[in-house]
């Protein structure tokens, strides 16, 4: 039964999807209930194909389908280590999602439905080994992301956030679309193990691994380029915030991994130089624009930037240990995103302010809302004990065996940095004079919302101490990723 599992995941989400599509909008119970049953099926799913996926095999419970079998264009479904951590991590943020919005009263029925289908699009984006139908999939994202944020976005300035997050991802992504008519007319194929093994000419590579670059460094989000995310969280609901942060971030670094580093190694180990100059600046960047803000979700959004910009320069570093540093803090990175934003989320329902002035003292009328935040700001710095630090570590061990003081001092640097704004941001909310003109305002977590910030903390001490879950689990996708780039370049 779990060997078809990835199957049964889709099955799963496309049942719940139709279902609440034909519920009627004032049955709003059936609907929460219906999205968050699938989402927690599909989430035991993922987990009983994680107890039966081989971590010393390639690609596994393979599926095809001949959508198009005259142009030669069939989708190809699998699941390798890396992709099982982005899978599970794609199931495991969506059921919290789901109770986190449960309150949610404007147009219900239509926002669970853009979560499901954010949630079905996530698994196949993921899952496809054709970059033609990952591009279809990859793309179709920016709809419900695009409405979530216009419709449901909390200010004013939500229509012009919007059309950020739209233009931008969509001009990165129309390049890497003649990549990918140019790699079809050349190999006659974007079957992923086609392309993988088709051997283009130097120049080839190197202009198309520009493409992507284009598309994946706009999503990841790649310093200069990174310009639409801070208005895109500002202004998104707390649940696009943290499936912006968590996952659609992810894509970027997802797709460097699979396509640039696996299709054209050349072209990364070419541009190499310009990665690193980009990924330095916006880990330096980053890091100081954060300490100057003074809304909340700006600076979650900030050390983002500065934390996948230090995943850019694992991912193009060469080396293993950095190369599971960086798919490491991207899943660290996922579980305290999403966290950080959801306390910036309880906060909001509670006082409808995300300035940091209007805060202080929390920890005297929220003590379980303060321990969980303070959990996970330990983990923001990167603190021993947490997912992140595991991450950071391997990446930073990457680095120094370049053995470039310039990458090593660049990413060490914005680890200080990061340390210096978590602890600021906590002291300010937390500790310090307590506003009691607002005391009446506020409440502690109730039970809805402690079960969502246990369930997070619970992960991030979890990957903090027990690395060798996700490690073992991607060691071996890593390597093999690593050594066809070594046989490539040498060639």
């Amino acid at each position: 039964m779990f060997n078809n599992s990835l199957m049964l995941i889709l099955g799963a989400l496309s049942a719940g999807l139709i279902l609440t599509l034909i519920f009627p909008a004032q049955r709003t119970d059936a609907i929460r209930i219906t999205a968050l049953l699938s989402s927690m099926v599909a989430l035991f799913l993922g987990v009983a194909s994680c107890l039966n996926f081989s971590s010393l095999d390639d690609f596994q419970f393979l599926s095809r389908f001949d959508l198009m079998p005259q142009y030669n264009l069939s989708l190809t479904l699998g699941i390798d280590g890396i992709t099982m951590v982005f899978l599970l991590l794609t199931l495991l943020v969506f059921p919290l999602c789901f109770l986190s919005c449960w309150e949610i009263e404007k147009q219900t029925k239509q926002f669970f439905n853009f979560l499901l289908a954010m949630e079905l699009l996530l698994v196949l984006t993921f899952t496809t080994l054709d970059l033609f139908y990952f591009y279809v999939f990859f793309e179709s994202l920016l709809i419900p992301m695009f409405i979530m944020i216009g419709v449901w976005g909390s200010r004013d300035r939500k229509i012009k956030a919007a059309y950020y997050f739209f233009l931008y991802t969509l001009a990165g992504s129309l390049i890497m679309l003649l990549g990918l008519f140019y790699l079809y007319f050349t190999v006659g194929s974007t079957n992923y193990f086609m392309l993988f093994f088709s051997h283009l000419e130097k120049d080839q590579q190197s202009l198309l691994w520009l493409a992507f670059l284009a598309a994946f460094g706009v999503k990841m989000p790649m310093f200069p380029v990174h310009i639409w995310l801070p208005e895109a969280h500002v202004e998104a609901p707390t649940e696009g915030s943290m499936l912006l942060a968590s996952l659609l971030l992810k894509l970027g670094g997802y797709g460097f991994l699979r396509f640039s580093l696996g299709m054209v190694p050349y072209g990364a180990v070419h541009h190499e130089t310009l990665v690193f100059l980009f990924g330095i600046l916006g880990v330096l960047y980053g890091s100081l624009i954060t300490i100057r803000q003074i809304d909340l979700k700006r600076i979650i959004a900030y050390s983002s930037v500065a934390h996948m910009n230090l995943v850019l320069l694992a991912i193009f570093c060469n080396i293993q240990q950095g190369l599971e540093g960086a798919v490491y803090l991207m899943i660290g990175h996922g579980i305290v995103s999403t966290g950080l934003f959801f306390c910036v989320g309880v906060l909001y329902s509670r006082y409808h302010s995300r300035f940091v002035r209007y805060y202080g003292g929390m920890v005297v009328v929220m003590p379980l809302f303060s321990g969980a935040f303070f959990v996970l700001t330990l983990a923001n710095m990167s603190f021993p004990g947490t997912c992140n630090f595991i991450g950071e570590l391997l990446i930073l061990t990457g680095l120094a065996a370049r053995r470039s003081i310039s990458l090593l001092a660049g990413g060490s640097i914005g680890v200080v940095l990061a340390a210096v704004y978590a602890i600021w941001i906590y002291n300010r909310i937390s500790f310090g004079t307590l506003k009691t003109r607002h005391i009446d305002g506020y409440s502690d977590v109730n039970f809805r919302e402690f079960t969502i910030l246990a369930t997070l903390v619970y992960f991030v001490l979890l990957f903090g101490v027990a690395s060798s879950i996700i490690l073992n689990m991607i060691s071996f996708s890593t390597l093999e990723l690593l050594i066809f780039i070594k046989l490539q370049t040498l060639v």
